[in-house]
């Protein structure tokens, strides 16, 4: 029998891998910034050059891009996947938010589920935090003026339960459309804070989703990830007759004859 000789791994490769795992996992993110390749090589217990080798490939990979005099990125092109001149122009129009709507209901569900399963001190923590920068968001009048501001938060939490699933496909597809999301949010958010209590639902719903997550129940999560989206599409759906009907009224009194004297 012929044996294979076992190679030991480069100490480059090795660092390779574990920086690729690290973006695959989010632990870092489209355009954050790497750590000093001084303070790197010390977290990893390498060689500065071994270190710089790493670097080198996953640039060459297009997963890293230097700055000079700035440091290192991870590549901003790992989050545009869903940022074509096709999705940019469907986002213009009315269905393309109730599509995005029924997308998300597919994927946050699911996420939600697996954050409720999977989720770790450190992910709970972040979901905290998150959740009370929402909570900030809705509560205090000075920030309710910023819609970009509340939306921001929203698409941050919901991210956050991304993360906690430990789905690298889930995750990268959520944050994929994290932009698309946002403006979606602000629209949303637009219309449905027209609707009095809308804003303290939003968050009833936000907080039984968080304690369904935090308590390890993964069904509960799942639905209630479920009817928070049938609540802002229908909520949606019920604007836009009010306003259809608005303009029908609108068209029907200007094209009334005028009465003579």
């Amino acid at each position: 029998m012929v044996y294979q000789p076992v190679r030991q791994p480069r100490i480059a490769d090795v660092i390779t891998e574990r920086l690729e795992s690290m973006i695959l996992e989010g632990s870092l993110a489209p355009g954050q910034r790497l750590p000093s390749e001084r303070e790197l090589a010390e977290r990893f217990g390498v060689s500065r050059p071994s270190l710089r080798e790493a670097i080198q490939k996953l640039s060459a990979r297009g997963l890293l891009s230097s700055r000079q005099g700035g440091g290192t990125f991870v590549s901003e092109e790992l989050k545009s996947g869903y940022s074509d001149p096709l999705l940019e122009m469907l986002s213009r129009h009315g269905e393309f938010h109730l599509d995005l709507l029924e997308f998300r209901d597919a994927l946050e569900g699911i996420a939600a589920y697996y954050a409720a399963l999977r989720s770790t001190p450190a992910d709970k923590e972040l979901l905290i935090r998150r959740f009370e920068e929402l909570q900030a968001s809705y509560a205090e009048p000075a920030l309710q003026d910023d819609p970009n501001r509340e939306a921001k938060a929203d698409a941050a939490f919901h991210l956050a339960i991304a993360e906690a699933g430990h789905n690298v496909l889930l995750l990268h597809t959520i944050r994929g459309i994290f932009h698309l999301l946002e403006k979606s949010i602000v629209s949303n958010l637009a219309h449905l804070f027209e609707k009095p209590g809308s804003r303290e639902q939003l968050m009833t719903q936000h907080r039984a989703l968080l304690d369904a997550i935090l308590e390890g129940r993964p069904e509960d999560a799942r639905l209630l990830a479920h009817e928070h989206l049938v609540f802002v599409e229908e909520g949606l759906l019920e604007l836009e007759r009010a306003e259809t009907r608005a303009q029908r009224a609108l068209r029907r009194a200007q094209a009334l004859p005028e009465r003579g004297d």
